[in-house]
């Protein structure tokens, strides 16, 4: 649907007149909605003038170009670093009346399509839009566009550009690009036994006997003599099935398929590694290092010289890892380094070789994320280059050449939200540590391909972005470039979400939470409360930054008249190894520290009504709403749970096989909420999309067969054309539906039928 430009004036004035009406007055009307609505992502981030600063960086670090959202709608400004000025790229409106005429297309001149927006030399400007590469002259008013030339996905050049290599039935081939021959170098490959491939996340199957999406994977050594790949065997691999019922065109569903293994699986996909010396004509499998894959990704993932091939392998279970060393020609494996775990290792960990034969290699070893110096030869430590009872999040530069570090890390400074996000330099040899950006708020990094400057966004969720250049080696501000204006929100009496502090089930860990409060709202009145979820070791939900917390569902929920809270309890991501250990083999207890926060949150503040809370989460939030009313019934009165994954069991393999454990236990029965239907007593609804691939809606389905055998009464919703992603903060048809269950069944009033939201593209 698209938004008409009458819509936000009519709103706004609708709002100051009946605001203070409808805050003494339970009632919902379509004002409620419109006030909901205007939060949705989509429709707020053109509320909100210059939110934030990413910019594109042109040459070194002499300026960037951004783009933000203004009162005369979305615009892009060019900074030069030196001297500092900030100024309009260009007219939007020019190049949206150049873009219509040229292509016939109604333009929106307030909100440009356009993406990946570069100036050079201040006349031209070059975007993408259409999927094309677009360049405007600005001093001839010229426009052209040059279809954007994708690389040919099936095939990989040689290093030294004689040779071609390719796929075809399942084998691969080389041609030689001077004569043209080309040679088969496998001869064994065949369906679902394929060389140079790889099994892709979303390989949908459609029909009985389709094929699988074709890919291609090839990686040549330096010297352009050898190859690696690998060959995917699906030959005894399992699948998942999805029956598509929502096409026009068609009175029968559509079967799609996909192959996914579930935790504790043998039947899964299985990669082989191959390697191919062009000059010998031979082709070496290593079975030994076969391993099953319950992700997407090659075992391998490091470089190939001419003799040896590098990365990590992760054994299935996640509870070791190996940087591993391949010889090329005798398929000897050289481990320099292995980490263990008796519950997960971090399989994203931070990797960076140096020219020295020297590498850095994070690590939860000392039962926090650090930076490590090793020896490649010997895969001896040299140093720890961080150290302490903090995180590191990422490195963010590498001066290997005057042997500094810039690094990201949150936790060291003390009286701060431990998951506030700080830059540091430090030495490689891990001596003289600083910190370069000592604002008490969450600081989000862009630093120039030079590595001599740096834009630095800082905020809070009630503290507007302050958008910053800074000189990267010391830290020091050299201009402010602009500051979030939210004077529209204020307008309308917004109230920024409010952190605090609660303690967790342990008695003594302090964990974070943020609550939203309605533009409406009444300090006399009492509230129902609804607890929006997304738990688990992988992540931490609370919103950080003032992005975030403008930019998600809670606020628009709450304007319905609840207030909306949400909690980083233990067992999240960003913290110390300890506190993310307290979900493994446990991720069904996630909200048991929910409960607490709120329990204590509420003793402290009457507008709470604690005998009225609701819970919604959408995918692992799914299977977290789901357990929540499953084992906390008496305290969440109503839950919406969608694209639940309600039983690990049903799930992907290695979601759960980390963070649940492998193999799979009494631990995976006990925690579903497949086998805990009974205990339900409040409102449920249930959602899922008919053909999604990521989370299967068989568990929802089955839940539902649970709840019907133990004579519960639910909800159920199935969006029939619908993946994975429906219900998100931009809005769409389930976001109503959402809304409207809670305001029937917590709130306790009537939702208005058929309204439709608007929302904006």
């Amino acid at each position: 649907m698209m938004l008409r430009k009458y819509l936000f004036p009519s709103i706004l004035l609708f709002w100051l007149i009946l605001g203070h009406s409808e805050s003494l007055q339970a009632q919902i009307t379509e004002n409620t909605y419109q006030r909901a609505a205007y939060f949705l992502t989509g429709n707020l981030e053109k509320q909100v003038y210059h939110l934030e600063v990413v910019p594109n960086w042109l040459e070194g670090s002499q300026g960037f170009v951004h783009a933000t959202f203004t009162s005369e709608g979305k615009r892009f400004y060019k900074t030069n670093t030196s001297p500092f000025e900030t100024t309009a790229a260009f007219d939007p409106p020019v190049l949206a009346k150049l873009l219509q005429e040229k292509t016939g297309e109604v333009i929106d001149q307030a909100n440009l399509p356009i993406e990946r927006v570069f100036l050079s030399n201040g006349k031209t400007v070059t975007f993408l839009w259409k999927n094309q590469n677009w360049t405007w002259n600005m001093e001839n008013n010229s426009l052209n566009a040059i279809p954007v030339t994708e690389r040919n996905e099936m095939e990989s050049f040689s290093p030294d550009r004689k040779w071609k290599a390719f796929s075809r039935n399942y084998n691969l081939f080389i041609k030689n690009l001077t004569t043209g021959e080309e040679i088969q170098l496998s001869t064994d490959g065949r369906k679902d036994f394929e060389y140079a491939s790889f099994w892709g996340w979303s390989d949908l199957i459609y029909g009985e006997n389709g094929e699988r999406p074709a890919h291609f994977m090839v990686n040549w050594s330096p010297d352009s003599r050898k190859i690696f790949t690998q060959i995917v065997d699906l030959r005894i691999a399992e699948k998942m099935y999805l029956l598509d019922w929502s096409k026009d065109e068609k009175f029968r569903p559509e079967l799609l398929s996909y192959f996914r293994g579930s935790p504790g699986d043998s039947t899964v996909v299985n990669y082989i590694p191959v390697i191919f010396d062009l000059e010998k004509k031979t082709e070496k499998k290593n079975y030994r290092s076969s391993q099953p894959r319950i992700l997407s990704e090659s075992i391998y993932a490091g470089q190939m010289t001419e003799k040896k091939l590098s990365g990590f392998q992760i054994p299935r279970g996640y509870k070791q890892y190996h940087l591993i060393e391949l010889d090329a020609d005798t398929f000897e494996t050289r481990r320099i380094i292995s980490e263990s775990s008796p519950t997960h290792v971090n399989r994203d960990n931070i990797f960076r070789r140096l020219k020295n034969e020297q590498f850095i290699l994070s690590s939860e070893k000392s039962g926090w994320n650090h930076l490590y110096r090793f020896d490649w030869k010997s895969g001896k430590e040299i140093n720890a280059i961080t150290s302490g009872e903090y995180v590191v999040n990422k490195l963010t530069y590498l001066d290997e050449e005057n042997g500094l570090i810039y690094f990201e890390a949150s936790g060291k400074e003390q009286g701060r939200n431990p998951y506030f996000n700080h830059l540091y330099r430090v030495n490689l040899d891990g001596t003289d540590l600083q910190l370069l950006t000592p604002e008490n708020a969450y600081h989000e990094i862009y630093i120039s391909p030079d590595g001599k400057l740096a834009v630095d966004n800082y905020s809070t969720v009630d503290q507007p972005t302050q958008s910053i250049l800074m000189d990267l080696k010391t830290g020091k501000h050299l201009q402010k470039i602009s500051e979030a204006d939210i004077s529209n929100l204020k307008s309308l009496g917004y109230k920024s979400p409010v952190p605090f502090t609660a303690t967790a089930k342990d008695g003594k860990t302090e964990i974070q939470g943020v609550y939203f409060l309605p533009t409406s709202f009444n300090a006399k009145k009492k509230y129902p409360i609804i607890d929006y979820t997304y738990s688990g070791p992988h992540t931490s939900t609370t919103p950080k930054t003032f992005k975030a917390g403008l930019l998600g569902h809670q606020q628009p929920m709450a304007e319905l008249g609840f207030v909306v809270v949400t909690v980083d309890g233990m067992g999240g991501f960003g913290r110390s190894k300890a506190f993310s250990d307290a979900s493994y083999r446990n991720l069904g207890d996630g909200t048991t520290d929910h409960v607490l926060a709120i329990t204590q949150l509420a003793s402290k503040n009457s507008f709470l009504d604690i005998t009225k809370v609701g819970i919604f989460g959408h995918s692992a939030g799914g299977y977290d709403a789901g357990r929540a009313m499953l084992l906390h019934p008496d305290f969440y009165k109503v839950g919406v749970a969608s694209a639940g994954d309600h039983d690990f069991r049903m799930e992907k393999a290695w979601w759960p096989e980390m963070y649940m454990g492998y193999p799979v236990g009494d631990f995976y029965h006990e925690q579903s909420n497949i086998t805990n239907a009974a205990n339900l007593k409040g409102h449920l609804l249930l959602a899922h999309g008919g053909i999604d691939e990521n989370v299967n809606p068989s568990a929802t389905f089955k839940l539902a067969e649970n709840l019907i055998k133990a004579g519960k009464d639910f909800d159920l919703f199935i969006w029939p054309s619908r993946n994975h992603s429906f219900g998100r903060p931009p809005g769409d048809y389930f976001t109503k539906k959402r809304w409207d269950y809670f305001i029937e069944h917590l709130m306790g009033e009537k939702p208005i039928r058929h309204y439709q939201l608007q929302i904006t593209d």
